[in-house]
């Protein structure tokens, strides 16, 4: 059951699931973790939905009612940001135009962060040759950040922030972000899918196989969402089943 509880999915656009945190980085740098503590939650079923109306997250019946609780309107495109990298050089989102973005975004002090890092390298490596990009963006402390990254040897991008990454947060409808979360888009710049939560190997498989299917136009964007919305509810049902 433990296993299981991990691996939670939503709807086509948004998952609810494991960490939430208001952080608005109201942390001090005296503090041992340098962060918040988050408390667990668990994901409902997936609600049924148009496919041209506005994607919101969807969870239990009590997390729906909780004005706490993200349910973010995701834009249909990447919207425009800059943050610095590791080194402190300002770094546009557009530097990775024309390819489909992994965005995760994530903190040092957030144990499901920690969890999907050796997941994020072997999407980075394995989807590298087919244009699609694993990018980092950390709402935390460059040092911090900086520190982790030799630890753990994070070979991806990393793009890092305080106040300015919960903006840019923001603009994907997270202006109470949950972390982790992991947006996905298509060569395009067309938003596909956000999951919100710790994310795994499934659920990761089943949106890149359609961003890819999206790259080559096989699909349109509705049918799309539509097959990413049915694959995470069986994911989930084959493992709360």
């Amino acid at each position: 059951m433990k296993d299981s509880r991990l691996l939670v999915t939503g709807t086509a656009l948004a998952v609810l699931v494991c960490v939430w945190a208001g952080a608005r980085l109201h942390m001090s740098r005296s503090q041992t973790h340098g962060g918040i503590p988050v408390p667990l939650g668990e994901a409902g079923a997936p609600k049924s939905r148009d496919a041209d109306a506005p994607d919101a997250a969807v969870g239990t019946a009590a997390q729906a009612m909780d004005p706490a609780w993200p349910h973010p309107i995701v834009p249909a495109r990447l919207p425009a940001f800059s943050l610095s990298d590791l080194e402190g050089k300002p770094t546009a989102i557009t530097a990775w135009n024309g390819k489909s973005l992994v965005i995760n975004f994530w903190a040092t002090w957030c144990a499901p962060c920690r969890r999907e890092i050796p997941l994020l390298e072997t999407l980075a490596s394995e989807w590298a040759g087919r244009d699609i990009a694993v990018l980092g963006i950390a709402v935390d402390y460059r040092d911090k950040v900086q520190d982790f990254a030799r630890e753990f040897k994070i070979h991806y991008p990393l793009l890092i922030g305080e106040q300015d990454a919960l903006d840019v947060a923001a603009k994907f409808g997270m202006e109470s972000p949950a972390f982790p979360f992991t947006v996905f888009t298509d060569r395009r710049g067309e938003v596909v899918a956000l999951f919100v939560g710790e994310l795994h190997r499934p659920q990761a498989d089943l949106i890149l196989s359609v961003v890819q299917n999206l790259n080559q136009d096989r699909v349109q964007m509705p049918e799309a969402k539509r097959i990413i919305a049915e694959g995470l509810a069986a994911i989930l049902k084959n493992h709360t089943g």
